[in-house]
């Protein structure tokens, strides 16, 4: 499996393919949303609820093989994409690596310009509350 930071490099290179057409990034953020596999629908409750985010997001973490699986959802198409990159870089990861990951590729893709505060306030509730599960499951490892 990739490293967290070879991940981010195909990210930046993709949207490096897109130059700066808005219009362009925000169209393929919503594409990549269509990738996320399908949430089960009795997860969508509010304690899976990412607080801090203008839209709705569900996220569930599940840890398997000493890594966690994240699956997510929203109810808008650009943060449904926005959440399907952070799940691309850090599912199926150690907590350590998900604790430790510093997420380079949302500036060096330009996401604040892209998607604006609102939003940007959502994407860092969404890594906030990713990271906050590797927390818990690194704590129940060394229990």
């Amino acid at each position: 499996m990739s490293s967290i930071q070879d991940v981010q490099k195909e990210i930046i290179e993709e949207f490096e393919i897109l130059g700066d057409d808005k219009e362009s990034t925000i169209f393929y953020i919503m594409e990549l949303g269509n990738n996320l596999p399908s949430f089960p629908e009795k997860e969508r409750v509010d304690v899976n609820i990412i607080k801090g985010c203008q839209s709705k997001v569900w996220l569930t973490a599940k840890m398997e093989d000493d890594k966690i699986h994240f699956l997510a959802d929203s109810n808008t198409d650009i943060t449904k994409g926005l959440i399907s990159l952070l799940i691309r870089v850090l599912s199926e990861r150690s907590p350590k690596e998900i604790i430790d990951a510093q997420l380079q590729f949302i500036d060096k893709i330009g996401m604040g310009n892209i998607i604006g505060s609102q939003r940007s306030n959502g994407l860092a509730a969404m890594i906030k509350q990713m990271k906050l599960y590797a927390l818990a499951y690194q704590a129940k490892q060394n229990a």
